[in-house]
């Protein structure tokens, strides 16, 4: 995740006509259907996850696995809290579907979260079967659905995973923005703080001695 975050890309049916900009299916005429109802629903408890990610000091990113219409895994990021790189929100959520079912691999499930998947995500859920991944944000630093690179799109691969982008892509970034310039007024504040400055707005006594 970063702070530099924007709407998305998306390749596959299904993207919201009001958010997404681009549509490249796989042998497919573009096209650009809406969201459903319960798209949004979905995307929403993302980002509900993405919340719980800030509150314990990590970068806001949020994930849900639907299937069948139901949501049967829940993820945020926890690299820091769990000392684990690969504990994005897709990874978290990514195990809890496995464990529930039983099996690594999950074809009639759905992700839906907060960030453009990075490198890793991404190989683990094509790896995974996903059937459709919906993200929010762009990522223009680390995504790879399409933002820096598109391995989604990749025709080599043995299993093509459908990508919808752009819904609530607004709330999304607005959380990471709010996550990080919290995160650098606090920054600048420890530092004030060891240099003797009084922080701007903040009212201190005089010492007449």
């Amino acid at each position: 995740a970063d702070s530099q975050v924007g709407c998305g890309r998306a390749h596959g049916p299904g993207v919201s006509r009001a958010t997404a900009t681009l549509v490249w299916p796989m042998n497919e005429p573009p096209t650009a259907p809406l969201f459903t109802p319960a798209d949004e629903y979905a995307m929403r408890q993302a980002l509900d996850q993405a919340h719980n990610a800030w509150l314990v000091g990590e970068v806001p990113v949020g994930a849900v696995i639907v299937r069948g219409g139901q949501i049967i895994a829940t993820g945020y990021n926890r690299p820091i809290t769990t000392h684990d790189p690969t504990a994005h929100a897709e990874i978290v959520a990514l195990r809890h579907a496995a464990a529930l079912l039983e099996n690594y691999r999950l074809p009639e499930c759905d992700l839906f979260v907060t960030l453009e998947p990075c490198a890793m995500c991404a190989m683990a859920l094509i790896h995974a079967r996903f059937r459709r991944v919906v993200f929010a944000a762009a990522d223009p630093k680390t995504g790879v659905a399409g933002s820096v690179i598109d391995l989604f799109g990749q025709r080599q691969l043995n299993h093509h995973t459908r990508i919808e982008a752009g819904l609530m892509a607004d709330e999304s970034a607005r959380l990471l923005r709010d996550f990080f310039a919290e995160r650098r007024d606090a920054a600048r504040a420890r530092r004030a703080e060891r240099r003797g400055i009084i922080p701007t707005g903040e009212a201190t006594e005089l010492d007449p001695t």
